[in-house]
């Protein structure tokens, strides 16, 4: 298993959307309440156009783990469309620099984490997690951040399991038309 880092290059952020975004995503519709794709909108067009706009943020990265590619040694190669590995997994983060009105360092945070279920047990969540980490020192932040929905408790698991700790709830209150 290799990460391989999401380039600016369509080819590839479609491969990206198409064997792992639109999975991911398919699958939290399932599970939490709230999170349903639209069925009006070319969900792989959409999600590549905005992914090729976050990627052209400075502080943003996905790094995708790529089964049955050569490893080359390098802990940023740059994933290509036309690769022959397996998908099997990702992770987005982005730095959420603190503004100087506040003190607190800044963070990184984990956007998306998702491994396709053939590859759950495996260790690629502890990976994903410790490339984030890496991304973290080098770019001097000294702690991640995340979201999770409540009613994923599978993630939930998997992140106390990891040591991330509660330290915000997001609280959310329906507002009926007039």
């Amino acid at each position: 298993m290799e990460l391989r880092r999401l380039r600016l290059d369509e080819a590839a952020v479609r491969r990206y959307v198409e064997a792992l975004w639109l999975p991911y995503h398919r699958e939290l519709e399932s599970i939490v309440d709230g999170h349903a794709l639209a069925d009006d909108v070319d969900l792989v067009a959409a999600e590549v156009t905005h992914r090729l706009e976050r990627l052209a943020v400075d502080g943003h990265r996905t790094w995708i783990a790529v089964d049955g590619l050569d490893a080359d040694g390098s802990t940023d190669s740059a994933f290509r469309p036309d690769s022959d590995g397996d998908l099997a997994g990702f992770v987005t983060t982005d730095v959420d620099e603190s503004p100087s009105v506040f003190d607190r360092p800044d963070r990184l945070t984990v956007g998306d984490l998702y491994v396709l279920e053939s590859y759950r047990g495996t260790g690629l969540v502890d990976t994903l997690l410790e490339r984030a980490a890496e991304r973290a020192r080098a770019v001097g932040c000294d702690a991640l951040s995340l979201e999770v929905d409540v009613d994923n408790a599978r993630a939930m698991a998997v992140y106390e399991r990891h040591g991330f700790e509660t330290d915000r709830r997001q609280l959310s209150l329906p507002i009926e038309a007039d």
